[in-house]
C-alpha cells in the first residue's frame, strides 16, 4: 500500500480533483482508498436512523451493513483525534490511499493551489510537497508542477510519487 496527499486551503478544490483522479488511477488497475480530515464535528447519520441512536447512547464503535456496503464509526468521546498513521493503519490492502487534509501531517503530499482563493502556497515550507497542481504553477518551482486540469499529468505524479506505507 503507498500513500500520498492532496494538500491546499479550503476552497482550493482538492475534493474536485480528487473525484477526477480516482476513475483515472482505477482505469491504470490501481485499487484506490481515500482518507479525508474534516476540521469541525461532523456527523455521517442521521438523527432518528438507529445507528446513530447507538452512537448517541455511548456506544464506542457502531458497525453498519447493508448487502451493498459497510461502515464502522468509532466515537472518540475524550480520547485524543487519532494520526493519519493510525487512521491508515485501520483501512483495508489498496494499492493507494489518497489522503484529503491532513495538511501538516509528514507524509508525501500533492499542493493543490488555486489563485483565486489568495492564500499562498504551501510549498516550499513543506519539505513533503513534492509537487503542485495549480491553476496558475508557479514560477522558478523547483519541484514538478502541472495544471490543474490536466488529470493524467496529475495521476503520473501520484504513481510516481507515493511512498510505501509502514505500519
Amino acid at each position: 500500500m503507498r500513500v500520498i496527499g492532496l494538500a491546499g486551503w479550503s476552497g482550493s478544490g482538492k475534493t474536485t480533483l480528487l473525484t477526477k483522479l480516482i476513475p483515472v488511477l482505477v482505469a491504470r488497475g490501481n485499487s484506490v482508498s481515500t482518507v479525508k480530515h474534516a476540521h469541525h464535528n461532523f456527523d455521517i447519520d442521521k438523527p432518528g436512523k438507529d445507528s446513530h441512536e447507538h452512537r448517541l447512547a455511548g456506544a464506542r464503535e457502531v458497525l453498519i451493513s447493508s448487502a451493498r456496503r459497510w461502515a464502522l464509526m468509532h466515537e472518540l468521546r475524550d480520547e485524543p483525534e487519532l494520526t493519519l498513521h493510525e487512521l491508515v493503519s485501520h483501512l483495508g490492502a489498496v494499492d493507494l490511499v489518497i489522503v484529503e487534509g491532513f495538511k501538516t501531517e509528514r507524509h508525501a503530499k500533492i499542493e493543490v493551489h488555486r489563485s483565486e482563493v489568495g492564500k499562498p502556497l504551501l510549498y516550499p515550507d513543506d519539505p513533503n510537497i513534492l509537487a503542485i497542481a495549480s491553476d496558475a504553477p508557479p514560477k522558478g518551482a523547483r519541484i514538478p508542477t502541472a495544471d490543474l486540469d490536466d488529470i493524467e499529468a496529475i495521476a503520473n505524479f501520484v504513481d510516481r510519487l507515493a511512498r510505501p506505507f509502514t505500519a
